[in-house]
């Protein structure tokens, strides 16, 4: 069993930016995953933020396109969030996910990241 580790949540003041890592525990990042970021408020159903995958293309919700980008290591088997330009109602758990579209041998979800934007 792959285990998916985020780090780099953390608090942040409007306007600032973090970066989100996203480590497998083995090499589950080749061209049959599509691995994404997904982040749940209190009270709001979970939500994708952004995806990317096996040949590298990618989509954002429209709420951060031009302030996050995805990307992805798959030497390191690691998938990244940058952040910038953050906004109090990107405050949430974000978590990561990686599935395997074209087999269909897994689909893995990290535990989660705190990401709190607050003055």
């Amino acid at each position: 069993q792959v285990q998916l580790v985020e780090s780099g949540g953390g608090l942040v003041q409007p306007g600032g930016s973090l970066r989100l890592a996203c480590a497998a525990s083995g090499n589950i990042f080749s061209i049959s995953t599509t691995s994404g970021w997904y982040r749940q408020a209190p009270g709001k159903q979970r939500e994708l933020v952004a995806a990317i995958t096996g040949l590298f293309y990618t989509n954002y919700t429209d709420s951060v396109k031009g302030r996050f980008t995805i990307s992805r290591d798959n030497a390191k088997n690691t998938m990244y969030l940058q952040m910038d330009t953050l906004k109090p109602e990107d405050t949430a758990v974000y978590y990561c996910n990686a599935k395997d579209v074209v087999y269909k041998r897994f689909d893995y979800w990290g535990q989660g990241t705190q990401v709190t934007v607050s003055s």
